[in-house]
């Protein structure tokens, strides 16, 4: 477990520095629209009529329906940090199989992986 556990902590942070190189590496272009884009994905997911963990749960789902891995891994990490238990996410995981439909199921996979992964990493 140990040698997996290190493989764990190297592959969050190989995902997160990654992400941040690049949404940096974007936003350097000062290109308007993209900026304004990122700015609006940021303020949809703050606290309002629906909860923060609540908009990181529909972005999970909608995340998985759209079979986008890098998005998925995303949205599991926040919501973790938002202190969504697994049993939340794992309902989550229903919706989107049902809406979604068989498709979903390699996203599902690769899903609980990475929810392994990351809580493996904050124990």
């Amino acid at each position: 477990m140990a040698g997996r556990r290190g493989e764990t902590v190297s592959r969050l942070e190989e995902f997160r520095r990654y992400r941040e190189r690049m949404n940096q590496r974007i936003l350097d272009q000062e290109n308007l629209e993209i900026r304004r884009f990122f700015a609006l994905d940021d303020r949809a997911y703050k606290e309002g009529s629906l909860s923060t963990d609540t908009k990181e749960l529909l972005g999970l789902v909608a995340s998985m329906v759209l079979r986008c891995d890098d998005c998925i891994s995303y949205h599991i990490v926040r919501c973790k940090e938002e202190g969504v238990t697994d049993e939340q996410m794992f309902e989550a995981f229903s919706v989107a199989l049902v809406v979604g439909g068989s498709i979903v199921i390699p996203h599902l996979r690769r899903a609980v992986d990475f929810l392994d992964e990351v809580t493996a990493a904050s124990e």
